[in-house]
This record gives structure tokens, C-alpha cells and sequence, in this order.
């Protein structure tokens, strides 16, 4: 079998990892490390002290994704909802956002692509060209501020070459997929210039037949990603990296329906589109040997559509009080952001204190602007058109200190001062403001057993801004809620067995939260709801992360994650505004919280040419909401794949996701929608994607 030739996730848990073997003269295989950007200075995976899973691109294609919500359940303790045509907004350890629609949101994950921030804007989380996906759990506040309270994933797209590379790829699947892609890269002015560009085209037709309309695309993808990148090798000291991306997404939105079905009645489908330019530039300067100064500046500018068929049918739908029924809605975003990063990090010659601490101090600004245009109509239950502005600056300060006590034991010091403004206005005269300081940090303690055990403990603050809710219908004291708040525990273990063929990884931890931003949704008045974040509550998120990576044979590898989660509300009492009814929500597990989630797989090599995968992966029920007891059922999904490779250039994937054709939900909703049963209150959700097979041709070289 060939040897090994390039690094490998160490806790991917995943269902396709790329194919290793070992060499003909019976060298033994053991995993490689992997090179991960969790910390200011890169490390090698199994040295990073933090609760992470690490999706390589060969992961990706195994699996024939297109985009993040079809690899994220590879993670414990990670969860995504959809209300939109992809699952775009996610949860780590319980805590995350569900959906968004006039509010402006605020996000507990953050999502950075290319060093790009991306957290209010999921649906870009295409996944052409990209070469890994670290998945951050726990508070990140030190480095990545108010959008990584609960965790961070970042995804870095393949980086340009000396030597020249392409890479070209066609597939077809179910339901009318089509997808085509080609990357370039390599040298263009030798000794200076390095670049690399992909184009990558998804269309599908979506998992939904619209009985109405007589159509099986009304929740359709069309998906454009292009990627570029250069690298200038300015003088030896001096490095700059220029990223831009392009998408240009124009998919359909028919998700829901009166019989919780895939057969849709709406006259008017909904929209999910964006239109996003985004660039960085990133310089690396070794300014001394004791100095190194870095700096990356960012632009994104995104015209996003997001629109869907309120009432869920067509249009004359009779209620025998109030006549025909009708509802859609539409929002219009247009997002602008700035922002600027500028580090000093010591190398080996600046340590301070004897030689024995590494530092880093930085400084941090973004300007995020979202201008919105609503169009609600319900018709005979009313309408509402407006306009509006939501502007927010943070600027930050942070520091860390690595301290070397003794050549095994380190204590990390980090800590981050963020201001944050934000300032919100629209056409009914709705004028609010909000400023505060945030704080957060880490203290950690590193200890590295021998080479092949790391133990490690930290005490972590993290922090997410406050924010405005513009219902008008909202009391004064509901338009404006406060930061959040937590403090987490998290201890852990990652080791390498039996010549480094075995790899594990242990974590636990502890999580207090505290002035948590809760989203309530409650009626108005018949078919009027409101939804609004406040933060009246404080909860407990405790819990534990496993992993597993294992060749048992040079032919034979195994892979499996477990996560386990106990995330309870402390106090949570809602209040319905419409019938004035408590309800006291203590105990009560948080939304998108799961108990479990599990990854099993296993990946065989019967030669050089085959690689066979297959996995089951799921999660234990969960509450679709904080304010209604609607949950989803547990689920298990079986994923496979057959890998055939025909010399070093050519190289045909047989895969199917959810190969037993598993219904399950990705959001759900409680309340009464249906004129014909008298708007009785009941479960609704929208279904993931079915059975979905396909294959896929590449080309390297």
C-alpha cells in the first residue's frame, strides 16, 4: 500500500478521512500531526490545548459536501438549525442562535473564512477548495472576542504552491445535482509570487415537490463559489497574503408545510440568496529575532435575500371568520464590514522574565453595518414595511502570556478588552442605542506528560454584546438587552498509543452562564407573534467530549466521537404577553442542546486503488425552542463511500449521505398555522435532506 503523504486530522472523528496506508517494505503507520491555527502561534493539533475537531478537504470530498451543515454533525456536542435553504446557524455545547428575521443578529459562534468574519452570514460556508474546517468548542474570547462565547469554527481555504497544481472535478447526484469545479495554483513570478484561484458551480433541484405550482425546485441550490489567492514573498522577513472570495447564491426556500411533509402547497416560495464580495490581506513581518509584527485588514460586502410563503399554502386558504388567508414575508440586507487586526508576538530571542514567557499583545477594530428593508403581509392579521440601520464598532485589546515553569508545565495567561457601540434606526421612528465594555480571558495550565500526553486545564471567560430588538410592539425595557456572559472549567487529556497508531482525546467541562440572551417568541394577538431576545435567565452547560482514531491493521482504521451535554436552565420564567401566563422553564434542558451526539465509523483498504468508508452518526432529542416545548426526535444516520483511484491523477467516489433514508428535523416550530383546523397549536418542522447518493470524478496533477 502507498505510504503516507500528508498530515491528517488527529480528532476528526470523522466518517471519510483520507486514505492512508503504509509502504511495501511493512513500515508501520502511524498518524500524522496536523498544523492547526487555534492558538496566535500554530501548533500541531494533538498540542492544542482546546476541545477541537479538525475536517480535512479529503473528508469533504469523501463525503461529497458541498457545504458546512453536511459534515458539522462529525463534531460532538455541535448542532446547526436551517429555517433557511442550508442549516446557517449553529450551536456548540447548546449555545448558538436558531434563525434570524427583522432583529439584527447575535451570534454566539463565530464563523471566520479566511480570516474573514462571516458569523452573521452562514450560508457562505461553501466548501470548494477549502483544506480544513477547525471546530473550536468552548469560549474563545482571547482571540476572537464577542462572536466566540461558545466557540469558533474557522475554515481556511488551500493555500497557493511553489509547484504548479490543478485540480478539476464533475459529479451528479439525486434530485437533479450537478456540480463542476476546477483550482489552479503555483508559481507566477518565481522567488516572489505565489497564487491559486477555484470556481466551483452546486445546482440541485432540492428535496421538495410543490404539489401547487406542479414543481420538484422550489427549494432548489444554485450555488457559485470563486476563491483567489496570493502570496508575496516581498523580502525574506516580509511575507503579504491576499484572500478574496466571491459567491453569488441563488437558492430557493419551501421548507415547511401544513402536514409536515416534503410536499409543498405554497404559491409564493421564498428566497435565500446572497451576493458577497469579500477580501484580506494579511502581512507577516519578522521585524527582528526577537519581534514579529502582524497585521490583516478585511472587507465584506454582502446584498443578502432571505424571503418565504408565511402561511405555508396558497393564497385564499379559507378561515370561516376571517376570509381568505394570506402571508409572506421578505427582508433585505445589505451587509458592509471593515475590520483590522494589527499583533506583536515575540520569537524565542523576546522572551521576557528569563526567558521563559512568550507574549502577544494586539489590537482589534470592525465596523459592521447592516441596512434591512421588511415586507410583511398577512393580510386581513396586517402588514409592515419598513427600512432600517443597525451599525455596531468593538474595538479590543488583548494580551497572552505562554510561561514556560518547567520544560513540561506552561501557564497561559490571555485576556481582551472589547468597547462595543452599536446604534439602530428605522422608518417608524425606532431609535435605540447601546454601549458597553466587555471583558473576557483565559488561565490555563499545560502540562506535557511525556511526548505522547498532553493534560491540560483552563478557566476561560467568554462574552457576546448585548443588542436591540425592533418590534415595535415590544415594551421600552425589551428593546435593549445586556451582554452575556460565561465562565467555563474544561479539563483534558490527548494522548498517542502503540507507536502513535492510536490517537484519543479527552475533555470535560464546566460552563455558568450568566445574564443569557434567550430568544422568546410568544402571540400577540391571533396569528401576530413577536419574537425578542432578552436576558432573563441563567443556565448550566456541563459536559464531556470524546475521540477516537485508530488503525487496528494496516488495512482496517476506525474512527468514533461521543459528546455528552447537560444543559439546564437555572432560572427561566417567559411570560406570554397575549394571555399573561408564567411559564417557569427551571430544569428545563436549553434549546438545540442534545444530551448526546455520536460518530462511529470505519474505513478499509483492501489495496492501493480502493478505499472503502462507512459511519453512523446522531444525536439524541432536543427542544426546537426556549419558548414552547416542540422537540425533535433522536436520529442515527448511515453515510458510506467507495473510493476508486487509477494511477496519481484520476480518482472516482461512489458516496451517499443518509443512506437509509432517515426523516429527521433541522427546525421545528410550535403554534397554530392552519385555517382549517382553527389555527389549533401544533409541531412543525423542516426536514433535512433525504437519501442523497452520487459520484464524483477529480482530476490532480
Amino acid at each position: 500500500m502507498k505510504p503516507i503523504t500528508k498530515p491528517l486530522p488527529l480528532i476528526g472523528l470523522l466518517l471519510a478521512m483520507p486514505a492512508l496506508g503504509v509502504e511495501d517494505d511493512n513500515k508501520a503507520v502511524e498518524l500524522s500531526e496536523v498544523v492547526v491555527s487555534a492558538d496566535f502561534r500554530p501548533k500541531k493539533a494533538q498540542s492544542t490545548a482546546v476541545s477541537l475537531t479538525e475536517i480535512d478537504n479529503e473528508t469533504i470530498e469523501a463525503r461529497g459536501a458541498q457545504h458546512l451543515e453536511e459534515v458539522l454533525n462529525i463534531a460532538p456536542n455541535v448542532n446547526f438549525t436551517s429555517g433557511a435553504s442550508r442549516g446557517q446557524f449553529f450551536q456548540i455545547r447548546g449555545m448558538g442562535q436558531r434563525s434570524q428575521y427583522s432583529a439584527p443578529l447575535n451570534p454566539s459562534v463565530g464563523l471566520v473564512i479566511d480570516g474573514i468574519d462571516f458569523s452573521r452570514t452562514g450560508g457562505a460556508a461553501t466548501l470548494f477548495d477549502i483544506d480544513t474546517v477547525e471546530i473550536l468548542r468552548g469560549p474563545q474570547g482571547t482571540k476572537f472576542g464577542t462572536n466566540g462565547l461558545a466557540g469558533t469554527i474557522n475554515m481556511r481555504s488551500k493555500e497557493p504552491t511553489k509547484d504548479f497544481q490543478m485540480h478539476a472535478e464533475t459529479g451528479f447526484a439525486e434530485y437533479n445535482t450537478r456540480n463542476f469545479g476546477a483550482a489552479v495554483g503555483g508559481t507566477i513570478v518565481e522567488d516572489k509570487l505565489l497564487g491559486r484561484a477555484s470556481i466551483y458551480s452546486h445546482k440541485s433541484d432540492g428535496y421538495v415537490d410543490n404539489d401547487y405550482l406542479n414543481r420538484d425546485n422550489t427549494q432548489n441550490q444554485d450555488e457559485l463559489t470563486f476563491r483567489g489567492k496570493l502570496k508575496l514573498l516581498a523580502t525574506e522577513d516580509l511575507t503579504i497574503d491576499l484572500s478574496y472570495i466571491h459567491l453569488d447564491i441563488n437558492n430557493g426556500y419551501d421548507g415547511f408545510t401544513l402536514d409536515n411533509s416534503r410536499n409543498s402547497l405554497a404559491d409564493h416560495p421564498g428566497k435565500d440568496k446572497q451576493l458577497t464580495n469579500a477580501f484580506a490581506i494579511k502581512t507577516n513581518w519578522q521585524a527582528s529575532d526577537a519581534v514579529i509584527v502582524q497585521s490583516e485588514a478585511t472587507y465584506l460586502k454582502s446584498d443578502i435575500v432571505y424571503s418565504y410563503d408565511a402561511d405555508w399554502g396558497f393564497d385564499g386558504q379559507f378561515d370561516p371568520l376571517l376570509g381568505p388567508y394570506i402571508g409572506f414575508e421578505r427582508f433585505d440586507r445589505k451587509r458592509e464590514n471593515y475590520s483590522l487586526d494589527l499583533r506583536v508576538l515575540s520569537d524565542k530571542a523576546g522572551r521576557i522574565f528569563s526567558d521563559t514567557t512568550d507574549w502577544t499583545i494586539g489590537l482589534f477594530f470592525i465596523d459592521q453595518d447592516e441596512a434591512f428593508k421588511q415586507n410583511s403581509d398577512f393580510g386581513v392579521f396586517g402588514a409592515t414595511r419598513r427600512r432600517g440601520d443597525y451599525d455596531t464598532q468593538n474595538s479590543a485589546l488583548y494580551g497572552q502570556l505562554d510561561t514556560h515553569l518547567t520544560d513540561r508545565l506552561t501557564l497561559i495567561t490571555g485576556g481582551r478588552i472589547e468597547y462595543f457601540k452599536a446604534r439602530y434606526d428605522d422608518t417608524n421612528a425606532l431609535r435605540l442605542n447601546k454601549n458597553e465594555t466587555l471583558f473576557g480571558g483565559k488561565l490555563g495550565l499545560n502540562y506535557q506528560l511525556n511526548k505522547n500526553q498532553l493534560l491540560y486545564t483552563s478557566l476561560s471567560r467568554g462574552y457576546k454584546s448585548g443588542g436591540v430588538n425592533n418590534d415595535g410592539r415590544l415594551t421600552l425595557n425589551q428593546r435593549i438587552f445586556d451582554a452575556e456572559y460565561n465562565v467555563t472549567l474544561e479539563a483534558g487529556i490527548k494522548s498517542s498509543w502503540f507507536d502513535s497508531r492510536l490517537n484519543t482525546t479527552v475533555a470535560v467541562f464546566y460552563t455558568d452562564r450568566r445574564n443569557a440572551q434567550v430568544k422568546n417568541s410568544y402571540e400577540y394577538s391571533l396569528q401576530q407573534f413577536v419574537d425578542y431576545v432578552d436576558n432573563a435567565s441563567s443556565a448550566t452547560h456541563k459536559g464531556a467530549e470524546f475521540g477516537l482514531d485508530w488503525f487496528v491493521t494496516d488495512q482496517i482504521r476506525l474512527l468514533a466521537s461521543l459528546g455528552l451535554l447537560d444543559a439546564t436552565f437555572d432560572k427561566r420564567r417567559f411570560v406570554n404577553n397575549l394571555t399573561g401566563q408564567a411559564v417557569n422553564y427551571d430544569g428545563r434542558d436549553v434549546a438545540q442542546a442534545p444530551n448526546y451526539t455520536f460518530s462511529v465509523g470505519a474505513e478499509m483498504y483492501p489495496s492501493n486503488d480502493w478505499t472503502i468508508r462507512t459511519n453512523v452518526e446522531g444525536k439524541d432529542g432536543f427542544y426546537f425552542s426556549d419558548s414552547n416545548n416542540a422537540r425533535s426526535s433522536g436520529y442515527a444516520l448511515v453515510n458510506a463511500s467507495a473510493e476508486f483511484k487509477y494511477n496519481k491523477h484520476w480518482k472516482m467516489n461512489v458516496w451517499a449521505r443518509n443512506l437509509l433514508d432517515k426523516d429527521y428535523a433541522t427546525r421545528g416550530f410550535f403554534f397554530g398555522n392552519n385555517p382549517a383546523n382553527g389555527y389549533t397549536q401544533e409541531k412543525y418542522v423542516q426536514y433535512a435532506e433525504p437519501r442523497v447518493a452520487g459520484v464524483t470524478v477529480s482530476y490532480d496533477y
